[in-house]
């Protein structure tokens, strides 16, 4: 083995157990995962199968709703039909059903083929992989809208939640495609979108993800948006004229599967290699992610927490910027500690330790152990702990609030500390102090 590759097995052995808290939680989850046409008729198509199978054989539930605009487009151009569109939603007559169903078999047959193969030498080398359809979509006619009939333009009526859990209980994948048919034997024309919204909503999916023509969501500047709640999104989709055509479909469906159930919408881009898992894996992600709910909280710890504190602080422990503190110390002191938690890790910490003198009402604490994961640095999380700490402090009748540290006395001073002597601290605190480590002491008042 040569020197280079050293680092390079090191980091692909640090890449692979820190995924593994990804794997063991979303083992035996229900994906809906939904893309359009377009991504199957691009050149990533066979690594997205790739993708798909590992996702299968890492325990997680998939159900597939594909869509088939463009090759809906190309039926109907080869047998000289116009596209005729109402509202945004497709005029489908007889002739021109004809031609979508011509198109969405076609598409059904090569996702399927896709999820065959099993060459030597490729992710899905002797994996076998069953892909199951049937009739779990049950719809109805969208009739006259305006004036306008639609005729055999459809809406999801049903979904057969109960066949699709017994499917995904077998160990299937079940691809779900963008037609339904009605009690009355007719077929129908729906939208990829509201099949896969309709199915995750059914399913109470832990996630739904949709593969765009773009990276994700953006604002009018072009910057991704990582993070959306269900009230922003439906903001953004009203004044975003900037967005590209799939997000204007796909983020209302975002918003109305969030607000019924659905953990987690993902908007991610077809155009990336690996774009799910860079998405599922990783923990900043690569598209925009709605959620009911803010991803992040900042909360009193718990005992629960113990172990996401441990794995926070152990590094800075190592390195010096902390002073050890103990599993057993933690367990005692949990209640002094508040924590900042984004999609269910703990990734931010600070503790407030009050230091009563003469038997008084404390009038000086201490902030302590203020930590945040390095990847999370940037998004602010290290100045609201600080903050909600102080006011903590002075909802309890603090009136000064120190800190101790090696590291940071620069990022305090911008936040209103002083540097002070070791005389200040309280009598107890200054007894503990260790002279070896010869941490700065700031100090800043809380008013009165």
């Amino acid at each position: 083995m040569t020197d280079n590759a050293l680092p390079n097995a090191a980091q692909f052995v640090a890449w692979f157990r820190s995924v593994a808290p990804y794997v063991n939680a979303f083992r035996g989850k229900t994906f809906v995962v939904a893309f359009g046409g377009k991504s199957i008729s691009g050149p990533l198509a066979r690594t997205f199968a790739y993708d798909v199978s590992l996702l299968a054989n890492l325990g997680v539930r998939l159900v597939l709703v594909h869509g088939s605009r463009p090759q809906i487009e190309e039926e109907l151009q080869e047998k000289g039909l116009e596209s005729r569109f109402h509202a945004g939603q497709r005029i489908t007559d007889a002739d021109t059903l004809d031609c979508v169903i011509d198109a969405v078999g076609s598409v059904y047959l090569e996702v399927e083929a896709l999820l065959s193969q099993g060459l030597p030498n490729t992710p899905m080398a002797g994996n076998t992989i069953r892909v199951v359809g049937g009739n779990f979509i049950t719809a109805r006619p969208m009739g006259v809208l305006d004036g306008v009939d639609l005729q055999y333009t459809g809406a999801v009526r049903k979904i057969d939640a109960e066949g699709l859990k017994a499917q995904l209980g077998l160990g299937n994948i079940v691809l779900l495609s963008n037609l339904g048919a009605s009690p009355t034997g007719e077929i129908f024309n729906l939208s990829m979108e509201e099949v896969a919204e309709e199915a995750a909503k059914a399913l109470g999916a832990d996630k739904l993800i949709f593969l765009t023509d773009s990276q994700g969501a953006t604002d009018a500047e072009g910057n991704l948006l990582d993070e959306l709640t269900a009230d922003a999104a439906e903001q953004l989709a009203r004044v975003g004229e900037w967005l590209s055509p799939d997000l204007k479909r796909y983020l209302p469906c975002a918003v109305r599967a969030s607000r019924r159930g659905v953990g987690r919408v993902h908007i991610i881009g077809y155009e990336l290699d690996g774009a799910v898992l860079h998405e599922l894996f990783t923990h900043d992600g690569v598209g925009t992610v709605v959620t009911r709910d803010p991803l992040d909280t900042l909360r009193d710890a718990k005992p629960d927490d113990i172990g996401g504190l441990v794995g926070l602080i152990a590094p800075l422990e190592e390195d010096g910027t902390l002073v050890h503190r103990p599993r057993e110390l933690l367990e005692r002191e949990i209640g002094r500690f508040s924590v900042v938690e984004h999609d269910g890790v703990i990734v931010g910490c600070a503790a407030l330790y009050p230091y009563a003198e003469d038997g008084q009402k404390a009038k000086t604490a201490e902030l302590a152990c203020l930590a945040v994961s390095p990847e999370h640095r940037r998004w602010g999380y290290g100045e609201r702990l600080m903050q909600h700490i102080e006011g903590k402090a002075k909802a309890a009748g603090v009136k000064r609030l120190f800190v101790l540290t090696t590291r940071t006395t620069h990022w305090f001073i911008e936040r209103g500390f002083a540097l002070a002597s070791v005389d200040e601290l309280p009598e107890e605190k200054r007894h503990m102090y260790n002279l070896q480590r010869r941490s700065k002491v700031l100090m800043k008042s809380l008013g009165k």
